[in-house]
């Protein structure tokens, strides 16, 4: 296992040898690429040491006898023979080089003579991490499928507090592993997954709905499949691309949902409604549009089919697990629909906090299981998150079938 281990110029460079370690002890051989701003901060002489090999620094040859033509395409060989880019410390500069395809250095060249996948691990300044800029970069990578790890909260080199720290070596290098050792776990396993809103008409040109995007349903489909599960995804209306390897069933209306999951619900295993369905919609809505008079407008709304409820009731051995969206206190009500619903888990988060939960690409959610503690997952991002609930679902198949 190959991989390049860029590293951009931050104060943060001086992880990165905790991180090349950490790759190295997981089995992997480790070629380092330095930008010159991370020189600046760590000494290439550091990363020669622990991984054995020469650190590259530049893109073209500086002299002494070394210009051949192997020196020349250095960028494009080391792309070839690589199996992963990882980036840590990913500056707001490398972020933006990568989003637009500049080439002005060894690692900028390198990315985009790459085709395998790429793990970037922010770190920088909060105001520079919140900046629109910044995170348009960030949407236009994690399209491509590029694996995005922190950046984690707490105080800055710079004196603030925020977001922006690198995350730990450990957890990147993790994810590295992962990406480079893909998990089959989920094989022989059928997971149902609902995403998105819903939206229930008001008339011809109106409907009720919700901010809810359905990247988190997305994200669980994509990770399920990558991991060997056969997906079906039963999504809501959303503007995402569509998970590889899923069955999309697309649904508008809670009542089409309703239907769609208890109609596939028999070739199920796993079930996880991610889905923020509409709790009211209005009964026989009118075909055409509802003008405007300027008078008070009164409807008369009826609840929603309860489909979590629902599939708890038909789940017979099936696993299920719901969402409880929450401005309040997500644990407390996650336990109640845990129990109401008939869950064998529920995840809790918060959707009133800047950055996460409903649109956002990162989450940060506390796991509620049947049996056991409630587990806190921290701020990350949506596909990060999606890995580990899969990992709590199969802990808590692996305990159902040494009770029987």
């Amino acid at each position: 296992m190959n991989v390049v281990l860029g590293i951009g110029g931050g104060i943060a460079a001086y992880k990165s040898a905790e991180l090349a370690r950490a790759l190295m002890e997981g089995g992997a051989a480790v070629q380092v690429a330095m930008t010159r701003a991370a020189q600046e901060f760590v000494k290439p002489l550091t990363f020669a040491a622990l991984t054995g090999r020469k650190v590259i620094t530049e893109l073209f040859p500086t002299g002494g006898g070394d210009e051949t033509l192997a020196s020349a395409i250095e960028h494009v060989r080391t792309a070839q023979e690589a199996d992963l880019l990882v980036v840590a410390p990913a500056t707001a500069d490398l972020l933006a080089k990568f989003a637009h395809g500049l080439a002005d250095d060894f690692l900028s060249t390198l990315y985009l003579a790459f085709t395998g996948p790429v793990l970037l691990a922010p770190s920088m300044n909060t105001n520079m991490w919140l900046h629109p800029a910044t995170q348009a970069n960030l949407g236009v990578l994690r399209a491509r499928g590029h694996l995005i790890v922190g950046p984690d909260e707490g105080p800055l080199a710079c004196g603030m507090t925020g977001p922006g720290r690198l995350a730990e070596p450990e957890r990147i290098a993790a994810a590295a592993l992962s990406l480079l050792r893909p998990r089959r776990d989920l094989e022989g396993e059928v997971v149902l997954v609902t995403a998105g809103p819903t939206q229930e008409p008001l008339d011809a040109v109106r409907y009720l709905s919700n901010r809810s995007s359905g990247k988190m349903g997305y994200a669980l489909a994509e990770a399920a499949a990558a991991r060997g599960a056969r997906v079906i995804l039963v999504s809501g209306p959303v503007s995402l691309p569509e998970p590889a390897g899923a069955e999309i069933v697309r649904v508008r209306t809670a009542a089409e949902m309703r239907d769609a999951v208890l109609g596939r619900l028999q070739e199920a295993t796993i079930i996880i409604k991610a889905a923020a369905v509409a709790d009211y919609y209005l009964p026989n809505p009118p075909a055409g549009k509802r003008k405007k008079t300027g008078a008070p407008l009164a409807l008369q709304l009826e609840p929603t089919p309860d489909i979590l409820a629902e599939a708890g009731r038909r789940k017979g051995g099936r696993l299920l697990v719901g969402f409880a969206a929450e401005t309040q206190d997500p644990v407390a009500e996650a336990r109640r629909k845990l129990e109401a619903k008939n869950c064998d888990m529920v995840v809790g988060n918060r959707v009133d906090r800047e950055g996460v939960g409903f649109g956002a690409e990162e989450n940060e959610v506390v796991l509620v299981p049947r049996a056991g503690d409630a587990i806190e997952l921290p701020r990350a991002s949506k596909r990060e998150i999606a890995g580990r609930i899969l990992d709590e679902l199969l802990k808590l198949r692996a305990a159902l079938h040494a009770t029987r």
